[in-house]
């Protein structure tokens, strides 16, 4: 009983755990310059690779012709599964029918069995 720790009803809440991690003051001007920089020379980075790319227009059409291929070929593949699966349940409901039928017969048999092997005395 010693051992048992009560908790303490003072705490905060968990809404405020993170409250004092935050940083509240803000950011320099010389950081906001460099951050501008960066983005500035990356979107310039992006929009020379997208220049110097050759036959955008085809390339985006063979884009979508593989898209509506893919769609094709999964809608494909979600038909053949089910056809799997429908085998695959007539296969297992086959075999525990004829589970039961055995258990059936043997459960008859026990019972005939029993009844010519009683005498009565009466």
């Amino acid at each position: 009983m010693a051992d048992l720790k009560i908790p303490s009803l003072n705490n905060n809440s968990d809404k405020f755990l993170f409250k004092k991690k935050l940083s509240l003051r803000r950011k320099s001007k010389g950081i906001l310059m460099k951050e501008s920089f960066l983005m500035s020379s990356l979107s310039i980075f992006f929009i020379y690779l997208f220049y110097i790319i050759p036959n955008k227009l085809t390339i985006f059409d063979n884009f979508l012709n593989n898209l509506a291929k893919l769609i094709a070929n999964i809608s494909d593949s979600i038909a053949y599964m089910y056809e799997i699966f429908l085998a695959i349940f007539v296969v297992f409901s086959l075999i525990i029918a004829f589970i039961l039928i055995v258990g059936v017969i043997s459960r008859l048999m026990k019972i005939t069995k029993r009844r010519s092997k009683e005498i009565s005395f009466r």
